[in-house]
């Protein structure tokens, strides 16, 4: 597999780094750039997006991660992802200030743009 076959979009869902194992749904959308470097954007429940960018090697994508909350402040991470396909990925994921006993973990599925037309 090679990083441009990541390319496109995906619908995930993941458990959150809390005792809690509280879930969350929404979308990652995985571009290349110029250096061949993952850019990832996600789009958290509808309303939180996160920023990230990464690489690729042996089927490992890891994402340096940032996002704000309600009160702007940034909060920072890193997600590995074990590429079972270019279809799926099969992730975990910390923080830097989320419970240190604890790893998010998150599933990515491909959108896969349908061909049946409707007349």
């Amino acid at each position: 597999m090679k990083v441009n076959d990541l390319i496109g979009k995906y619908t995930i869902k993941g458990q959150n780094q809390d005792a809690f194992k509280s879930t969350y749904d929404g979308t990652l959308e995985l571009s290349v750039d110029a250096h061949q470097r993952i850019v990832a954007l996600w789009n958290i429940s509808g309303d939180q997006v996160q920023k990230g960018t990464g690489f690729f090697k042996d089927n490992i994508l890891v994402i340096n991660f940032n996002y704000k909350n309600e009160e702007h402040q940034v909060f920072k991470g890193v997600v590995v992802y074990k590429c079972i396909s270019k279809d799926v990925l099969d992730g975990f994921w910390s923080e830097k200030h989320g419970d240190p006993n604890y790893l998010g973990l998150e599933q990515a599925f491909r959108i896969k743009k349908s061909n049946n037309l409707l007349n």
